[in-house]
């Protein structure tokens, strides 16, 4: 019974680990950044509560809500809605629902063990245990269904598709190799499984039609996509040869056009999903025709992992991070009617970048703002912008008299 309570208090202290987003070496006032469904809000978790962030402009950095309560490890808000799903570290095994522009608790729900993560969309809300994973509907919090003995999750690493018609949950299948379990959250039942990765998956995420995927191992040199209907390899990327590389984030465009993907490294990579066009079928003559055929022909022939890395794509931008070592979210969104990447890190900052879609190599910071509530900018590095003044801000609080109906 001792040993048993002494494997429980591991196991709570491992999950309470993996909720603050720090990496090794990192300290910072931020337990948790993330970007709501359609990246119009970023919602950041500290030591003293958390803030909600309009993301509206680029110009000012807008305060949604403050809550200065208690320690927060986890906030996940619905859309553009007033309602959001809160954890503490002070209470881990305790989710709370909440309507954040009237202050108030919707209701609370207690767990067997901690909340690794809490996943939202318009009919669903998931909650992620290391062993488990329950549904709710999200109208009446009700457990439609449990999801047990799962393999062990102790990151909490799973993704709900943001589309109610095809409202899937992604999470890991395995602990030793990278398979994907997809289950269908609207008719209760398993959808597919992917064999993804050879290694353990380290970070998933699904597109906004909730109709691909994109996977990436712990071994990091590889992402891949897939199609949710029938499992099919799409798409193939190669982030770079460098080990020992954990990526943190995955996440489509609204479009599904591209892909960017952070980790514990400098590097933001963005890759394009160009759809695979069939080659014209053409006689070849002559010496280089017959080059090409016997290049072919050999190709069959060599091992498949030699293949892959012949077929793999390299990243189409590539953004560099002042602060390296920070667990970060990414999203690509229209602000201003122009395409923006915004880096949000645990470092303390959201820095937000200029994409052009033409254009590939690398793209300049145009923004940066403080998360942490800090006001003394002596600390930054401050950008200078082209009229001189320093693109470092701090964020500016809205008028909160609102009381707006959640809207679900």
């Amino acid at each position: 019974m001792f040993y048993e309570f002494l494997d429980s208090c591991t196991v709570n202290l491992k999950g309470l680990m993996s909720l603050t987003g720090q990496s090794e070496g990192a300290e910072s006032s931020i337990h948790f950044v993330t970007f709501n469904q359609d990246c119009t809000s970023l919602s950041v978790g500290t030591k003293t509560g958390f803030r909600i962030y309009s993301l509206n402009s680029i110009d000012t950095l807008d305060t949604l809500y403050e809550d200065d309560t208690e320690d927060t490890c986890i906030v996940e808000r619905l859309f553009s809605s007033s309602l959001v799903a809160v954890v503490s570290l002070s209470s881990p095994r305790k989710l709370k629902v909440c309507h954040f522009k009237r202050g108030t608790e919707i209701c609370n729900y207690s767990y067997s063990n901690t909340i690794l993560s809490v996943r939202l969309n318009r009919i669903r809300l998931v909650v992620c245990l290391e062993e488990a994973l329950y549904i709710h509907n999200i109208r009446d919090m009700k457990v439609l269904h449990t999801i047990r003995d799962t393999p062990p999750n102790p990151r909490g690493l799973c993704a709900l598709s943001t589309n109610s018609e095809n409202c899937y949950l992604m999470y890991p299948g395995s602990s030793t190799i990278g398979e994907v379990q997809i289950f269908d959250c609207t008719h209760l039942r398993a959808k597919i499984m992917i064999p993804a990765h050879n290694s353990p998956l380290q970070a998933l995420t699904f597109n906004s039609s909730g109709t691909r995927i994109a996977t990436a191992s712990e071994k990091g040199t590889v992402i891949r996509v897939f199609s949710v209907a029938d499992g099919t390899k799409l798409h193939e990327f190669r982030r770079g040869l460098r080990r020992c590389v954990r990526i943190a984030n995955l996440h489509f465009t609204a479009n599904s056009q591209y892909l960017t993907a952070s980790s514990n490294t400098e590097t933001v990579h963005i890759f394009r999903l160009e759809e695979p066009v069939a080659a014209p079928v053409e006689e070849s003559t002559g010496w280089l025709g017959y080059l090409s055929a016997a290049a072919n022909i050999s190709a069959k022939y060599l091992p498949s992992h030699i293949t892959e890395v012949f077929n793999q794509n390299r990243s189409h931008l590539d953004i560099h991070l002042p602060v390296p070592g920070y667990k970060t979210a990414c999203a690509v969104t229209i602000i201003q009617r122009a395409m923006r990447l915004l880096v949000a890190s645990t470092d303390g900052f959201l820095y937000i970048y200029n994409l052009d879609p033409s254009e590939g190599g690398e793209t300049s910071l145009v923004k940066q703002y403080r998360l942490d509530g800090k006001t003394d900018l002596s600390e930054v590095v401050g950008l200078a912008q082209a009229d001189g003044s320093n693109a470092t801000s701090s964020p500016k609080p809205i008028d909160k008299t609102d009381s707006a109906q959640v809207v679900v």
